[in-house]
């Protein structure tokens, strides 16, 4: 007789700064660790996380804006990211294309 054993690796949701992180890095054409500054210079990233992991939706917040390398980074209440090109006055490197 044969025992099968089966397990099921559940991967946890990404982070919000995650996403924040992994989009931002795939418009700059580099990985994500290759960013610089970190997110966590631009905003608190344990915050933002935990205010979009609230199992009541309600709760979210309509809409959160900040800047970051670069750009207008903008969630909305569902957690979808959009990015905005933003010309940073303190870093001529950074251009709006």
């Amino acid at each position: 007789m044969y025992w099968f054993l089966t397990t099921e690796v559940v991967q946890p949701t990404q982070s919000l700064s995650l996403k924040i992180v992994d989009k931002v890095a795939e418009r700059e054409g580099v990985q994500p660790e290759d960013l610089n500054p970190p997110i966590h210079n631009a905003i608190n990233t344990d915050a933002l996380d935990s205010l979009y992991e609230a199992r009541d939706s309600e709760r979210n917040p309509s809409t959160i804006e900040f800047v970051y390398n670069g750009y207008t980074v903008t969630v909305d209440s569902t957690g979808d990211v959009d990015l905005e090109n933003r010309v940073a006055a303190l870093d001529p490197e950074k251009t709006a294309v």
